[in-house]
């Protein structure tokens, strides 16, 4: 049985996106134009569109559409900007289709080969390496697609630091059962702020889960 691919996606925007707080125009069409199927385990594609994560490689998963979706929109990008995606492949795609100038952060494995393979078409820069170390400096955008227990220092410093304020890193922190998407921004006068935008339970991010602690 084949699947409607474009109809899926459409479906998704109309009750994943839309209905939850997300009115952005551009994040709604770049959502509706970017083929997550391509992340899909053979035989698995038809879950592409569900209100679910995706595990495109082992311990490796996407948002779901709806946490996805609610993080760009918090983060507002911009077509022009340049942005870095830790651990983020289809917030990439999604950002590449908006047109951000876009560097994607894996390290060499299965996930990087999934991740290459569903990008091949799109214009943007994929680097293998440490996801707690960023590649370079000066990004306006940074997105993390996975839950962590703690937010590493080297994230904010992968932040623009010129005087133009507004640089910004969406990533979702969670220490329990729910986390808490945030938003970090870098100031003109280089402080960074911190706001909550929503609750969300996204698997942890390989590296990134709470350290194991003991009471005596």
């Amino acid at each position: 049985m084949s699947v409607d691919f474009a109809a899926a996606r459409l479906n998704m925007v109309d009750s994943q996106v839309r209905t939850n707080d997300v009115p952005d125009r551009v994040i709604q069409d770049a959502m509706g134009a970017a083929p997550r199927e391509r992340f899909c385990p053979a035989g698995h594609d038809y879950l592409a569109y569900a209100d679910a994560e995706i595990e495109y490689a082992p311990g490796w998963c996407l948002l779901t559409p709806r946490d996805m979706a609610k993080l760009l929109h918090a983060l507002s990008p911009r077509a022009g900007e340049r942005a870095l995606c830790i651990a983020a492949p289809y917030a990439a795609m999604v950002l590449a289709t908006i047109g951000l100038d876009v560097t994607l952060r894996l390290p060499a494995g299965a996930a990087r080969q999934t991740a290459d393979k569903a990008l091949a078409g799109y214009d943007l820069h994929t680097d293998a390496g440490e996801l707690l170390v960023p590649p370079s400096q000066g990004y306006d955008l940074v997105v993390v697609e996975g839950a962590v227990a703690e937010v590493p220092a080297a994230w904010f410093e992968a932040l623009n630091r010129s005087e133009r304020a507004g640089a910004r890193l969406g990533v979702i922190q969670r220490n329990g059962p729910v986390g808490k998407a945030l938003v970090h921004v870098r100031s003109a006068d280089g402080v960074i702020g911190r706001r909550e935008v929503f609750d969300a339970t996204p698997s942890w991010l390989p590296g990134c889960e709470p350290v194991a602690s003991f009471a005596f």
